[in-house]
């Protein structure tokens, strides 16, 4: 399985967003990484739909939106509407878990199940034949440049155990001294934030990441 990187925008320049989606496209990106948050869900408010269909715009590489939200199936659609290829709720949202995803189904789009870091990954288990992709938050959601939490990795390998057929993609606090030991333990999909959009050379990390083995 070759590793894909999805740069988290959270932390871009916003008065020139869709040039920052345009450079990391052209340095090698494989998805752009959408978050949206309520500001209930999440104690922090990021954007919403207008800024993904621009991100969609500018862009030809598939998007990828996480809800960080209370209710995730009041909006599904509507961000499929906008250009949402993958979009990814949380577990622990206050929305029916398999109703969620079969709209995100219905939509064309690919789902994701987010877990917050005190989550069990075998709270999936339910759901398994449902969803596509699970993230794996190595942080608490809300805020970008926060530190990896050390023990995801054992969350991980046993998410990448009990679901072998999934995607497994894994967001907060990756940069280039973590995150072959976050492949080694089973991830597939890494969500990079502001260890890429603030270093020197764009292209060069995200070659390196996507030359990652496990091992």
């Amino acid at each position: 399985m070759k590793i894909l990187v999805s740069p988290s925008v959270l932390n871009a320049d916003f008065g020139k967003l869709a040039e920052e989606c345009v450079s990391l496209e052209k340095s090698g990106a494989d998805w752009i990484h959408c978050d949206v948050m309520d500001g209930e869900f999440v104690p922090n408010l990021s954007f919403g739909l207008p800024v993904v269909e621009a991100i969609d715009k500018a862009v030809t590489i598939p998007l990828d939106v996480h809800l960080m939200i209370r209710h995730p199936l009041r909006y599904v659609s509507r961000f499929a509407a906008v250009g949402a290829d993958w979009i990814t709720f949380h577990l622990e949202c206050d929305d029916d878990v398999a109703s969620t995803c079969r709209a995100i189904k219905d939509c064309g789009c690919k789902v994701g199940i987010s877990l917050k870091p005190a989550t069990d990954v075998e709270q999936l288990l339910p759901y398994s034949s449902l969803f596509d992709m699970i993230l794996i938050m190595s942080v608490e959601p809300g805020f970008g440049g926060q530190k990896f939490i050390a023990n995801s990795t054992e969350k991980i390998a046993k998410a990448r155990k009990l679901y072998p057929d999934k995607l497994i993609q894994v967001d907060g606090g990756i940069n280039a001294e973590n995150a072959q030991t976050v492949v080694n333990s089973g991830a597939d999909v890494l969500v990079v934030g502001s260890a890429l959009l603030h270093c020197a050379d764009r292209k060069a990390m995200i070659s390196t990441l996507k030359a990652l083995k496990r091992k």
